[in-house]
C-alpha cells in the first residue's frame, strides 16, 4: 500500500468507527442505545426516518486522458448478537446471562465490509459503469457453559444480506483545461416492504459509515475546498450528496481522495499522540484516557461485555505507560509555515508588529486604559454568561490590551481581591471583558 493510501486509510478507519461505541462504552448507557449516526444508507424502500439510501461523490481531474480510478467502497455491516438462556430444553431470549466470571450481553456489534473497482476514465468517459456489492448473510450460534461443563445458554450472531451498488460515470468538462469531472454514486438497492418498520431493523440491511477512498493514477484529483481560481468554477458545480469529498495522504499530493460522510479538511491526519481507537474522534484523548481510568469494577465489567473493542480499549488506556500518557497532554504544531520558518507562531503577538498587548491602549468614557490601569467590572450590556454576572461590581487590574482578528478590543484582567492572581499572571490566564464592559477606576478608588 502507497503512502498515501496508507494515511488515507488511518483517516478512513477513524470515519468508519466514529461514534460506534461512546464513553463510558457500556450497553446500557443512554448515549448507546441510538447507534449508527454517520453515513447511514438505509433500504430504498425505508421511509420512516430522513436517512437517504444513495449517497453522490463529485470530484474534479485534471491530466486524466490515461488516468485509472481505483474506487474502495469501506461499510460496517450490523451484526445481531442475542443472548438467550437454556430452559426447559430449548432457549430464551434474555437481556443479559452471566456464567462463572463472564457476562455475555444482547447488543449489536458491526462486521467491515470493502469492496474495490478499477476503472480506467476512457470507460467511464464512454457509459456509466456499474459494480454490483452482494454480501450474504450468515448466522452462528456459540454455547455457554458453566464451570462444571452444564449447557447454559448460548450467543447467536447473525448478519441479514446486504445489497448494494457502485455507479461510476465521467464527463469532459468545457474549457481550455482538460478538467473531467468523475461522479460516483453508492446506492442501497435492498428490497423493503415495510416502510414503517423500526429503524432498527432498517439498519441491519443498511450500509454503515458508508465513505469511499478514490485513487487515481495518471492523473490528479483537484481540492474543492481550496481549488486554484481557475477552477473554482468547475468545483462549485460539483455535486456532492450526503457527503464530503477531500484530498488524502501526503500535503500537496493529489491521486487519494476521501469521500466522508464527516465534514472535513484537505489532508486530515491521526494525531501521532493518539493511542488508538476511542471511538469519538470530537473529543479530547486524554479526558477519554482519563475517564475511562475512573470507571468503576462493575462498570468496567459491563463495558467488556457490551463489545470486544471495548474491552480492547480498557486493556489499551490500563496498560499504557506513563510516557505516552504524558504525550496526550498536548503539544503545539504551528499553522503558519512562515511563521514556523520564523520561529513565530501565526498566533502569538510577536508576529505582528502593529500590536503590542503590553503598551496597547484603548479609550473608555475618556479615559485611556493599558496594562496596570484599574477597572470596576459591569458585564451583562452585550451578554448574560452566568459566569461574568457573578463578577458584577468586583475591580481587576488590566494585565494586557488585546486586538482579535476582526478588530476588536478586548481587556485581559485580573481580580484585585483574588488569592491567586500572581500564579494566574504568571500562567497568563485571565479573564476577559470587551472595553464597554469595565468602568475606568482612579488609583485612590476601593477595591470592591
Amino acid at each position: 500500500m502507497s503512502v498515501p493510501m496508507e494515511i488515507a486509510r488511518r483517516v478512513a478507519d477513524a470515519v468508519l468507527y466514529e461514534g460506534y461505541l461512546l464513553y463510558p462504552y457500556r450497553a446500557s448507557a443512554a448515549k448507546n442505545r441510538l447507534r449508527w449516526q454517520f453515513g447511514v444508507l438505509v433500504p430504498p424502500g425505508f421511509t420512516a426516518t430522513a436517512e437517504p439510501s444513495a449517497s453522490v461523490t463529485e470530484c474534479l481531474l485534471e491530466r486524466a486522458d490515461d488516468a485509472v480510478v481505483r474506487l474502495r467502497l469501506r461499510f460496517l455491516h450490523v451484526r445481531t448478537r442475542s443472548v438467550e438462556q437454556a430452559e426447559d430444553g430449548g432457549y430464551r431470549p434474555v437481556a443479559e446471562l452471566t456464567s462463572g466470571e463472564r457476562t455475555y450481553l444482547t447488543f449489536e456489534e458491526a462486521t467491515e465490509r470493502e469492496v474495490e473497482a478499477v476503472l480506467p476514465i476512457s470507460a467511464l468517459l464512454d457509459a456509466e459503469q456499474t459494480v454490483e456489492v452482494r454480501v450474504p448473510g450468515d448466522r452462528s450460534a456459540e454455547l455457554i457453559l458453566a464451570p462444571t461443563g452444564e449447557r447454559e445458554g448460548r450467543v447467536v450472531s447473525e448478519h441479514l444480506p446486504l445489497h448494494a451498488a457502485l455507479r461510476a460515470g465521467a464527463e469532459r468538462l468545457p474549457g481550455p483545461y482538460g478538467l473531467v469531472r468523475l461522479r460516483v454514486r453508492v446506492e442501497n438497492t435492498a428490497g423493503w416492504a415495510g416502510p414503517e418498520a423500526a429503524r432498527e431493523q432498517a439498519l441491519r440491511r443498511s450500509l454503515i459509515s458508508a465513505h469511499l477512498l478514490i485513487g487515481v493514477t495518471g492523473g490528479a484529483f483537484v481540492s474543492l475546498l481550496d481549488p486554484p481560481e481557475w477552477a473554482r468554477p468547475m468545483a462549485q458545480g460539483c455535486r456532492n450528496e450526503h457527503t464530503w469529498p477531500v484530498l488524502v495522504g501526503e500535503p500537496g499530493h493529489r491521486d487519494v481522495v476521501l469521500s466522508s460522510p464527516i465534514i472535513l479538511y484537505d489532508y486530515p491526519d491521526i494525531a501521532p499522540e493518539s493511542p488508538g481507537d476511542l471511538f469519538d474522534s470530537t473529543e479530547i484523548d486524554e479526558i477519554l484516557h482519563l475517564r475511562t481510568l475512573t470507571l468503576t469494577d462493575e462498570e468496567t465489567r459491563q463495558a467488556r461485555a457490551t463489545d470486544p473493542r471495548a474491552a480492547q480499549l480498557i486493556d489499551m488506556v490500563g496498560d499504557m505507560p506513563p510516557e505516552l500518557v504524558e504525550r496526550l497532554h498536548g503539544v503545539i504544531r504551528y499553522l503558519d509555515a512562515p511563521a514556523r520558518e520564523a520561529g513565530t507562531p501565526w498566533w502569538d503577538p510577536a508576529a505582528d508588529s502593529r500590536v503590542s498587548p503590553e503598551t496597547d491602549s484603548v479609550t473608555v468614557s475618556g479615559v485611556e486604559i493599558a496594562k496596570g490601569s484599574r477597572v470596576r467590572l459591569v458585564p451583562g450590556r452585550r451578554r448574560a454568561d452566568a459566569h461574568d454576572m457573578f463578577l458584577a461590581g468586583r475591580t481587576a487590574r488590566v494585565e494586557a490590551v488585546l486586538l482579535d482578528l476582526d478588530g476588536a478590543r478586548h481587556l485581559a484582567v485580573t481580580l484585585d481581591d483574588d488569592l491567586g492572581a500572581d500564579l494566574h499572571r504568571s500562567h497568563g490566564r485571565f479573564l476577559y471583558f470587551a472595553p464597554d464592559e469595565v468602568e475606568p477606576l482612579g488609583d485612590g478608588e476601593a477595591t470592591a
